[in-house]
C-alpha cells in the first residue's frame, strides 16, 4: 500500500556533496528540511546490490534505521551500451578509491577506444524509507551521447561528458536549473513528487 510523505524531515542517504545539493533543491518547493546522512554521524552503506534500485534500498533502509526518521536514497549511474552497460552501478568506483571522476572520465573514454557508437543514459533509482519498514521506490532515466574531451565544470560525476538527447551542451556546461529539468534524477523525482508530495 503506497503512503504519502507527511513529515517535514528527510534524511537524505548519501555521502556525495553534489547529490546531496542536486536531492534538496527538487525538494525546496515542499518546505522539507533535509539532513545529509554523513551530517548524522550515519556510516556509508556499502552498496552490494546487483542493480541501482538494490542499491538504494540497501542505503535508505540503513539511513531511516539509523536516524529513526524517513530517509531518501538514490543510487545513479552512466549506462553506456558500447561498454556492455558499463560503468553501471560502478560508476562511483571507476574513479577508484578518491572517487576521482577525472579519472573515472578518462577511463570510460580509453575503454570506447574510439568506438563510433557513443550512445548513453544516466539512470536513477530512489528510495523512500519509514524507519518501520515501508518502502516506495521510483526510476528515472536520461539518453544522450558521450563527448570527449569533457566540457563544463557545473554538476558533477560524468556531467562534463553527457550531451542529452535534444541538447548541444554537456551537463557540466549546464545552467543547474535547466539539468534539474531533463536529468534522470530529475525523471525519477516528478515521479517520487506526483506520488508522495502532491494531492
Amino acid at each position: 500500500m503506497s503512503r504519502r510523505f507527511a513529515g517535514n524531515r528527510l534524511v537524505i542517504a548519501s555521502h556525495n556533496p553534489g547529490k546531496v545539493r542536486e536531492i534538496a533543491d527538487l525538494l525546496r518547493p515542499f518546505g522539507v528540511d533535509v539532513s545529509p546522512a554523513g551530517g548524522l554521524g550515519l556510516p556509508e552503506s556499502e552498496e552490494t546490490g546487483d542493480t541501482f534500485l538494490a542499491n538504494a534500498l540497501i542505503k535508505a533502509e540503513a539511513a531511516a534505521s539509523g536516524a529513526g526518521l524517513p530517509a531518501l536514497a538514490d543510487d545513479s549511474g552512466l549506462v553506456v551500451p558500447a561498454l556492455g552497460g558499463e560503468p553501471g552501478i560502478h560508476s562511483a568506483r571507476w574513479g577508484g578509491p578518491e572517487r576521482d571522476f577525472g579519472l573515472a572520465m578518462r577511463r570510460v573514454e580509453e575503454a570506447l577506444d574510439g568506438a563510433d557508437d557513443r550512445r548513453a543514459h544516466f539512470v536513477c533509482a530512489l528510495a523512500l524509507c519509514w524507519p518501520d519498514g515501508h518502502v516506495e521506490t521510483f526510476e528515472g532515466t536520461v539518453h544522450g551521447r558521450l563527448v570527449w574531451p569533457p566540457r563544463g565544470d557545473r554538476g558533477f560525476g560524468y556531467d562534463p561528458m553527457f550531451v542529452a538527447e535534444g541538447q548541444t551542451i554537456t551537463f557540466g556546461e549546464m545552467d543547474p536549473a535547466e539539468k534539474h529539468r531533463i536529468s534522470h534524477r530529475a525523471d525519477a523525482f516528478g515521479k517520487l513528487v506526483a506520488a508522495r508530495f502532491t494531492g
